[in-house]
């Protein structure tokens, strides 16, 4: 089945890091832009931070930036999230998301969520 298959996240203390992965199912990242998007209780969606297959080029919302690292693994097939210095402010549910290009609206196929929670 072609999907998205997340997997870290969970709970962790303010200051402390957590890593999300985001592996695809049955196709390829190839030509596609790979985005991290969170959704907290009561605030609006957020994209966090998108990577171009093409060039490896990253983007990062001003709110993670120098905290958050994107990367990809292309034999792994695999798109990470590595979050260090986390805060409550950071506690939402993240989704990785394909599109064609990033900084787009319209995701061709969304991960499942994961839960991270930081408590203060």
């Amino acid at each position: 089945e072609v999907q998205l298959v997340q997997s870290g996240g969970g709970l962790v203390q303010a200051g402390g890091s957590l890593r999300l992965s985001c592996a695809a199912s049955e196709f390829r990242f190839d030509g596609y832009a790979i985005t991290w998007i969170r959704q907290a209780p009561e605030k609006d969606r957020e994209g966090v931070s998108c990577i171009r297959s093409s060039d490896s080029s990253t983007e990062y919302a001003d709110s993670v930036k120098g905290r958050f690292t994107i990367s990809s693994d292309s034999a792994k097939n695999t798109v990470y999230l590595q979050m260090n210095n986390l805060n409550p402010e950071d506690t939402a549910i993240y989704y990785c998301a394909i599109s064609g290009r990033c900084g787009s609206i319209n995701y061709d196929l969304w991960g499942q969520g994961t839960q991270v929670t930081v408590s203060s």
